[in-house]
């Protein structure tokens, strides 16, 4: 069965490993992506390095297949934009072209939402629905769309970036994304809110904290609405949240499914079904191997 390098780089980690084309994960590792230290050209040469070794250690290669942080060309593979104070060096980088030309091996290319996303439509929580919306819960609020099992990218790559979208006046990340929400429970209780996080704010509400219950319900409720605007606008049957936030998810179902109960007319709250990211930090390497398989279908 034929072998494929997976690569899935974000701001902090590069987690890598070799899959087959059923998704089975064969081998996984993880190393730091010292985005500020190295920048772009040293993420492409650690991505290089990965790709070598596996490469050298097997025969059967046919695919580098690459999930990364920023705005990405899926079809010339190439980083249009990325924050320079988070990658430096990075927009602009002829990723595909450059992996391509050192190993004469196929590579595809394509945002990191967007490939836990058709990683979770494909073998996660979204397995089995026909038109599925996540959204990843973090710094900011990522969306990917995910139709027939393939990344609806809009005209100009830009399709389900749900976080920039404008609810009562602000951004939806600025009112539900988890820093959004620390940085608000930091204010109320005059702390620094690098001394704060999401699971304290978690367990300071189950323990009874009113300020910490009261700020995540009304997180909850504004995700609710975000969520709404994506049911009435895509109809997905399957809306998935990520992010490390999500884990909570017996605490926030219930208070999210009352919230989206008294928004959504009947019929679209029946036919909507929320799930929560089953794959983890998974979801990224098999989302990436999913859009090559699909890019190098009819091949």
């Amino acid at each position: 069965m034929s072998k494929y390098v997976c690569i899935d780089i974000g701001g902090t980690s590069i987690k890598y490993g070799l899959a087959n084309e059923l998704g089975e994960i064969l081998d996984r590792q993880e190393m730091d992506t010292e985005a500020l230290e190295k920048g772009g050209p040293g993420i492409l040469e650690k991505s290089k390095n990965i790709s070598r070794k596996y490469i050298e250690e097997n025969d059967d290669i046919k695919g580098i297949c690459v999930s990364t942080a920023g705005m990405v060309d899926p079809e010339e593979g190439k980083i249009v934009y990325a924050i320079e104070s988070i990658i430096p060096g990075y927009t602009g980088l002829e990723f595909k072209k450059e992996i391509e030309k050192e190993f004469n091996i196929p590579c595809e290319v394509e945002n990191d939402v967007n490939c836990a996303g058709l990683g979770e439509a494909w073998l996660g929580s979204g397995k089995g629905s026909k038109t599925s919306v996540c959204m990843t819960i973090g710094t900011g609020i990522g969306g990917a769309v995910i139709i027939d099992g393939k990344i609806h990218n809009g005209c100009c790559n830009s399709a389900g970036e749900i976080g920039h979208t404008i609810i009562e006046g602000n951004s939806f990340q600025d009112l539900a994304s988890t820093s959004s929400l620390v940085k608000k429970v930091a204010r109320l209780k005059n702390m620094d809110y690098k001394d704060l996080n999401g699971k304290i704010i978690f367990e300071e509400a189950k323990a009874g904290d009113e300020i910490c219950v009261l700020s995540l319900k009304e997180m909850i409720r504004v995700l609710a609405l975000g969520i709404s605007n994506v049911a009435y606008l895509v109809n997905p049957d399957t809306v998935i949240l990520g992010g490390g936030i999500m884990a909570q998810e017996e605490y926030i179902r219930p208070i999210l499914d009352e919230e989206l109960k008294k928004i959504l007319v009947e019929r679209v709250y029946e036919n909507t079904r929320i799930e929560f990211a089953y794959m983890k930090n998974s979801a990224g390497m098999i989302g990436a191997l999913r859009n090559f398989l699909n890019k190098h279908a009819e091949e």
